[in-house]
């Protein structure tokens, strides 16, 4: 992915996204629980990526503004576009590698690419949360959680529009602590249970 282009094409997606605040809803934050195992794949990339997994300061939600909003739709529907979905086992010859996409990834690929260049933008990585979730089929999927004061909103590669997190249809697991971004800790009311491939 060459920088130039990509640049070019979050300018087209900025003008024309929009910069309406979402409302406020009584289920907009998750509840997360204890701490919980982490995935196999972020585990590894931890061990390439020590100085992201690592404890952070945690100061509440980002207190969001019009602005705020274009870039963080901007950079979903950026990374969307320009990242073309493959699955780990057609790019590696393995399942569960979680690494930063320059032309292809898997879902979790794009969530780590939008968390990389939102911290870039200036938010705090404790607002930008690797989330494991579990598809209606059963699948297991990743997505990246925005904390607001507004509630959690979901980054998602399977969709342009950035959602309040319980406007998808997925079944919520477990994400990274806000504190650490190392530990996972588990959604209580995140209406299931279980995926596959965990640590």
């Amino acid at each position: 992915m060459r920088i130039k282009g990509f640049v070019v094409a979050m300018m087209a997606v900025f003008a024309m996204a929009p910069a309406a605040i979402p409302a406020p809803s009584k289920n907009a934050s998750m509840v997360t629980g204890s701490a919980t195992s982490q995935p196999i794949g972020h585990y590894d990339f931890c061990q390439t990526h020590r100085a992201e997994c690592g404890s952070n300061r945690n100061s509440g939600p980002v207190a969001m503004t019009g602005a705020k909003w274009a870039t963080v739709r901007t950079v979903n529907a950026t990374v969307n576009r320009t990242i073309t979905p493959m699955t780990d086992k057609e790019i590696y010859g393995k399942d569960e590698v979680w690494a930063y996409p320059t032309t292809a990834g898997d879902c979790e690929d794009f969530a780590l690419l939008k968390r990389r260049i939102l911290i870039q933008r200036g938010f705090s990585p404790a607002d930008l949360l690797m989330t494991v979730v579990r598809k209606p089929d059963g699948e297991g999927h990743a997505v990246l959680t925005l904390r607001t004061a507004e509630g959690d909103f979901v980054l998602d590669n399977l969709a342009t529009e950035v959602k309040p997190w319980f406007s998808t249809p997925y079944t919520f697991i477990k994400r990274q602590s806000s504190f650490n971004a190392g530990r996972w800790v588990t959604i209580e009311n995140g209406r299931d249970v279980l995926v596959g491939a965990l640590k």
